[in-house]
């Protein structure tokens, strides 16, 4: 079956540039193995944030005292917690696949294999059916990382697809990992009753994030109760007793459950990459600034490139590898993509940290502010200041943003666009924002 262009994996990357070549009038095939929308709709994502949502009403409604409302002692359900979750997974995923069809994507449920490729012809099977297609785009995401651990083979673990999929609530949960993906199921459980202690190799929680807005964060949540054992090693786990090494000295603490978050890596097996020669970056596959491999009729989108590993990474990867098949100038740019940690409150940050351009010997300067600082930060948060940091380099322009405090996930597209656009301070401060509004705290700052 002959197709113009083909995508192996239906999720961010895969679905929006089946969209857009498909809208461009090319005849598009999309191969996705389990459910479309992948890790990010299915496992990740969407059901994380539908869940810590719920976590955050049951915080709001305990702390509404602060704000002139008493209630009853709040209570959770967490089967109808599940059951909302699947609900809005089930919604999008249709709200994608009717778009798809819309566009008149062929959509195939079933392991692709590349067989070759040569002569500007790439050869692809599924099931029994062999596909021809000029140009591909690879876009087969990531996987959960298990370290060898002494003991965890023989322990029932979480992952973050087993929290997500849990009717109980466990008394006392480890969470392995002090990144993104474990702090956000360290607020959720938190939030739910779960006595949480985090074990962190590295002297700070969320590495590649600022670093002050990682500590204001930890001690938010240390003030909440969670557990921090930075500069800790897990040296084995036998079921319920997890043995930890800090600095020589080495102790035993029991947990009911432990998840495992030590990060992602894409996946480059299963799919024929073999039958490939593409040059590696990373532990991912090398791209251009067009989303082109080594081998220009290939592509690679989302975490197969081995940069962020974010869904909106994936979906602006996905809408330059388009633009260029399509003909349309564009190309990527990393350093405006936003990342987010989606606790309660929440932190998020673009651009250059103080860390990175240390490490870059660049000159910098730094101008931050409490958030507490926007009227409409101090209408709706009474329980910290926060804080917004704007990091500046030569001819004031604007290299990085860090915020801690909601909501951080909402307003720091605007200094992506900042950084997206060259803005220098003087510029992005003559921007009219509407009063009272958070994202007002970037002209104070």
């Amino acid at each position: 079956m002959a197709f113009d262009v083909a995508i192996i994996g239906g999720g961010p990357a895969g679905y929006t540039v089946a969209e857009r070549l498909a809208k461009g009038g090319l005849k598009i095939v999309l191969f996705e193995k389990r459910a479309l929308g992948g890790v990010c709709l299915n496992e990740g994502c969407i059901p994380t944030k539908t869940m810590l949502y719920s976590a955050k009403i049951l915080d709001t409604i305990r702390n509404s005292a602060k704000y002139g409302i008493t209630s009853p002692e709040p209570s959770f359900d967490l089967p109808k917690i599940l059951q909302r979750k699947t609900k809005v997974v089930k919604k999008l995923t249709a709200g994608i696949r009717a778009k798809l069809t819309a566009h008149n994507v062929t959509m195939i449920n079933g392991e692709a294999k590349v067989l070759s490729a040569a002569n500007d012809q790439i050869s692809i099977k599924c099931g029994e059916e062999t596909y021809s297609v000029s140009k591909l785009i690879l876009c087969t995401g990531s996987e959960t990382v298990i370290p060898t651990i002494p003991g965890l083979t023989e322990t029932v673990y979480w992952t973050s697809r087993e929290a997500l999929e849990s009717k109980e609530v466990p008394e006392s949960l480890t969470i392995v990992g002090g990144g993104v993906i474990g702090l956000e199921f360290a607020s959720l459980y938190n939030s739910l009753g779960s006595r949480v202690t985090v074990v962190e190799m590295l002297d700070e929680i969320l590495p590649g994030m600022d670093c002050e807005v990682s500590a204001l964060l930890r001690e938010e949540y240390t003030r909440k109760g969670v557990k921090f054992l930075l500069g800790t090693k897990v040296t084995s786990i036998n079921q319920s007793e997890i043995t930890l090494e800090k600095q020589g000295e080495q102790t035993v603490m029991p947990s009911e459950k432990v998840l495992i978050s030590v990060g992602r890596r894409p996946v480059l097996t299963g799919y024929g990459l073999e039958n490939l020669t593409l040059e590696r970056f990373r532990n991912g596959i090398a791209v251009n600034e067009v989303m082109q491999t080594s081998q220009s009729n290939i592509y690679a989108c989302g975490d197969i490139t081995g940069f962020s590993l974010l869904a909106h990474t994936a979906v602006r990867e996905a809408e330059v590898a388009a633009n260029h098949i399509l003909g349309i100038s564009d190309k990527m740019n990393y350093p405006s993509v936003p990342a987010v940690v989606y606790t309660n409150p929440e932190i998020a940050g673009v651009g250059e940290t103080e860390e990175s351009l240390k490490e870059k010997n660049i000159t910098y300067s730094v101008k931050k502010q409490p958030m507490t600082f926007s009227g409409r930060f101090v209408t709706e948060n009474e329980l910290f200041n926060g804080l917004c940091k704007v990091i500046i380099g030569e001819n004031e322009k604007i290299l990085g943003v860090h915020i801690f405090g909601n909501p951080a996930s909402e307003i720091i597209a605007l200094a992506g666009m900042a950084i997206e656009h060259g803005l220098t301070l003087s510029q992005w401060q003559r921007t009219v924002f509407p009063h009272p509004t958070v994202g007002e705290i970037f002209k104070e700052v």
